[in-house]
């Protein structure tokens, strides 16, 4: 399971000890030890005094709730590339659409900005997304590198990873596991009628 995994991080990234955590929520140390190593699941009750006691939201790490690690996850450090201190902010908002049923997951629907997963997202209709979700090679996914948004596929290679383009005319991006990125969540498109 992922979410142990990221609370232990997390806590290790902020130098606090599994003492401070068990002393602020109430929870034994030998269950916080359970829950950091994937043995046991929190409940969304004690995730939330756990979210507290590390002083990060709740509902990005939230998102982690039910998600498994795989291989390939590990290999790209995938700890390292999702975000569970900060939470998402518009400029614009344009009202609520239809989630679809297929994707019961979806935690925002966006408006796709160009034309570069063409014709899979076709630029100005909706994607949506699934936050702080680890993606396998292949999975479409937002991502911020270099200081930008890119909506792309995500190749897992020997010795790289590539954020790809579905339209040709966008370079791939090139960078291994150490770079700075940070994986937003997975992207589906809108489900074809």
């Amino acid at each position: 399971m992922m979410l142990g995994s990221m609370i232990t991080k997390v806590r290790k990234d902020k130098n606090i000890t599994k003492v401070y955590v068990a002393r602020n929520t109430g929870i034994n140390i030998g269950h916080l030890s359970h829950i950091e190593k994937n043995e046991r699941t929190p409940s969304h009750k004690a995730l939330k005094k756990i979210c507290k006691a590390l002083e990060i939201p709740y509902q990005p790490l939230m998102y982690t709730y039910d998600k498994e690690i795989t291989d390939d996850h590990k290999r790209y450090k995938w700890s390292n590339h999702i975000c569970c201190t900060k939470i998402p902010a518009f400029e614009n908002f344009e009202g609520l659409v239809d989630c679809p049923t297929s994707i019961p997951t979806a935690s925002i629907a966006l408006k796709v900005p160009d034309d570069a997963m063409e014709p899979i997202l076709p630029k100005g209709s909706y994607a949506f997304l699934e936050f702080n979700t680890p993606l396998d090679t292949k999975d479409i996914g937002l991502f911020i590198y270099n200081g930008e948004f890119f909506i792309r596929h995500f190749i897992i290679r020997k010795d790289k990873l590539v954020l790809r383009a579905e339209n040709k005319n966008y370079p791939e991006i090139d960078f291994d596991e150490d770079a700075d990125f940070t994986i937003v969540g997975k992207i589906y498109p809108m489900p074809k009628s």
